[in-house]
């Protein structure tokens, strides 16, 4: 589940497991030769790169963008036309000749060179200025569950926008370290992180992944899921983005207080011409159900494989929700109902993951051994 997607200019404070930081100190508050150093050598950026939306964070300076992972492309020319929220207003409106596609498909590189272009773009629009000797240092997070040559398209595809280095962490490792799990401790953690094309699941201590799942199966298969009901129940068709807003407004994965009903518009099966109609909450919740229950049966297989003295600190701690879809109705409460354990949504759950990313990059020597170095092309 994405949201609008605007620049957040003020500096974001990323959790640090090491160093406790108290309310009054800026998060990377860099003196000034560290500063200059650093925009010399191009700064350092920590990337969340999803299926639905990138977040950048800069060092010293907080979240610079968060913008629809999606760009609009001349299919004529094959040249850009748009990157993020420009190119998103686009989808299901271009002429024939230009396409608004998403380059990451299930969290992971679709089309390389749409994605290293659109990297490039949202890389040149954070940095001040060119680095005067090379380009930035990037740390990018990565879906647990993607092979070795998906995550090395990554990697190559951070080096084609300009990096001087890249290391790459997995992403449930950034949302726990970003909603401020202990994960160095040795009590076990838990966080469940639904973005837009994967869920990740993992149960965390001592710096490490003790279990996880990954799940292409999240925020744009509740959209397929309500697409899919609204053309079989009314024969209207209605795209991706009339989907999410109707997920939005009145969507929910449990019986909770909220809007009841909401109004859509499409265009007829039979006739082609558009047509209104209104879709209840409990019809949306009974479309959502099966991929909702895939997830919740991969929660459930995770605490299966959970070592039994982890698994005893996750009934007192609870579960944490980070990523866009835990920002739906209810779906923290019907967690708990099925799994029997606490479920919390974290603070921010739309930034955990670029948080614990930005972490990384602010105490880079201290959390170095949950990154592994990226491939060059």
């Amino acid at each position: 589940m994405s949201r609008a997607c605007q620049p957040e200019f003020g500096v974001s404070r990323p959790y640090d497991p090491q160093v406790t930081i108290t309310p009054s100190r800026s998060v990377g508050r860099l003196s000034l030769v560290t500063q200059r150093s650093g925009d010399l050598l191009g700064g350092d950026l920590a990337i969340d790169l999803g299926t639905a939306n990138t977040l950048v964070y800069a060092r010293g300076r907080g979240i610079l963008l968060d913008e629809p992972s999606v760009v609009a492309v001349d299919t004529k020319t094959n040249t850009v036309v748009a990157v993020g929220a420009e190119a998103k207003r686009m989808i299901g409106r271009t002429p024939g000749h230009i396409a608004a596609v998403r380059p990451l498909r299930d969290g992971v590189v679709a089309d390389y060179d749409v994605t290293a272009e659109m990297l490039r773009h949202f890389v040149r629009k954070v940095l001040r200025r060119r680095g005067a000797f090379t380009g930035p240092r990037i740390v990018i997070c990565v879906p647990s569950g993607i092979t070795s040559v998906e995550q090395r398209a990554v990697s190559e595809t951070a080096y084609a926008a300009g990096a001087r280095k890249v290391h790459i962490i997995s992403e449930p490792m950034a949302a726990a370290i970003g909603a401020g799990l202990p994960v160095n401790q040795p009590s076990g953690s838990m966080v469940v992180d639904i973005g837009g094309g994967t869920t990740e699941v993992a149960v965390l201590a001592l710096g490490g992944i003790v279990a996880s799942t990954s799940l292409r199966v999240a925020g744009n298969a509740l959209d397929q899921a309500i697409v899919e009901h609204v053309r079989g129940e009314f024969s209207l068709l209605i795209g991706e983005r009339t989907a999410e807003e109707l997920k939005i407004s009145c969507g929910s994965a449990f019986p909770v207080a909220g809007p009841k009903k909401a109004e859509i518009r499409g265009r007829d099966v039979g006739s082609g011409l558009p047509r209104n109609v209104t879709v209840s909450g409990d019809e949306l919740r009974k479309a959502m159900d099966a991929p909702i229950a895939r997830i919740v049966a991969a929660v459930r297989s995770t605490l299966d494989r959970c070592p039994p003295e982890l698994a005893g600190d996750l009934v007192s701690r609870g579960i944490v929700l980070t990523g866009g879809g835990a920002l739906l109705r209810g779906l923290d409460a019907r967690l708990q109902h099925e799994i029997g354990v606490p479920v919390l949504v974290a603070d921010r759950p739309l930034d955990s993951v670029v948080l614990g990313t930005a972490t990384v990059v602010e105490h880079f020597e201290q959390l170095q051994k949950v990154v592994v170095d990226g491939h060059r092309r």
